[in-house]
């Protein structure tokens, strides 16, 4: 609890830094996560949150910060670009992060950005719909997916941004793209119908918008649901002072280095189980996370 939380995450970037090579074309997805036990019994201030950059191509937390509340992820998402080498990656996040200051400085800091474009940008969004209601009648024939009891059928379009209002707000702003789901549910037998609009610094096609799109998810799917079930995140009643944001910080690493082992195939839980019954295997597991240099 007496740490400096924010030299302690400085310092996990740059630990994640010294052992993954950056590449080029990688997508980076940036979602925040509420710490559900987190909040002070005493003071009665609300839970934390926790932004995180999770890269997709190899599920590693690249870094986080700590906005107050969910409103705040505003703020903390920029805070959180600027510690990040976002050099040839894009940078997907939902509508909450689609603000003209999150978009310049993924730009500045050399990256480009696919954001989410919902009702907070209602100007920017009609247009956007306006866009594609002309391409309506001209949709592909795509492949019927089956999965967990859901048929579903996914489109996705990208066209260039016209370079007229509310567009050229937006810093770098070249492609628009809409991404339409149809499913089915077998068990309730319920259809549902999703138009979905982004925005794009980046001269996408319809494969790497797609890839893009659906990347993002794994925030959800890799990270977040894993720190609930392998790590009971949300139970950790925890919260004096700092301690509720750097063992968050402490369960990134755990998630990393559990994840870069490959010698045994297993999930985040039952490898959290090996390790504590098996001094070895846990020792194997630290001394893969170091770099050379250290």
């Amino acid at each position: 609890s007496r740490l400096d939380a924010e030299q302690f995450q400085l310092c996990f970037t740059r630990w994640v830094n010294s052992l993954c090579e950056v590449t080029e074309e990688r997508f980076i997805a940036i979602d925040g996560k509420a710490l559900r036990s987190s909040y002070d019994r005493n003071s009665r201030t609300s839970t934390i949150h926790m932004v995180s950059a999770f890269c997709a191509q190899n599920k590693l937390v690249l870094g986080q910060v700590k906005a107050e509340k969910k409103s705040n992820e505003i703020t903390a998402i920029p805070e959180l670009l600027r510690v990040l080498d976002l050099k040839g990656c894009l940078i997907t996040i939902d509508a909450m992060g689609c603000q003209k200051e999150v978009a310049e400085t993924i730009v500045n800091n050399g990256g480009d950005y696919l954001l989410a474009v919902k009702g907070n940008q209602k100007k920017l969004f009609h247009a956007i719909k306006s866009e594609f209601s002309a391409l309506e009648d001209d949709l592909k024939e795509s492949p019927l997916e089956q999965q967990h009891g859901r048929l579903e059928i996914r489109e996705y379009r990208v066209i260039p941004a016209p370079k007229t209002e509310p567009f050229n707000d937006w810093s770098g702003i070249e492609s628009i793209g809409q991404a339409i789901s149809f499913r089915y549910d077998k068990t309730g037998k319920k259809c549902s119908l999703e138009y979905r609009y982004y925005i794009s610094s980046k001269e996408l096609n319809e494969e790497t918008f797609a890839t893009g799109v659906r990347e993002h998810w794994g925030i959800e799917n890799s990270l977040h649901w894993v720190l609930d079930t392998a790590f009971n995140e949300d139970a950790c009643q925890i919260y004096r002072e700092n301690a509720a944001q750097v063992l968050a910080v402490v369960r990134h690493m755990a998630v990393n280095m559990l994840r870069s082992d490959t010698t045994r195939k297993a999930s985040i839980r039952r490898k959290t189980k090996m390790a504590a019954m098996e001094i070895s295997y846990l020792e194997q597991i630290l001394a893969s996370m170091v770099s050379d240099e250290q």
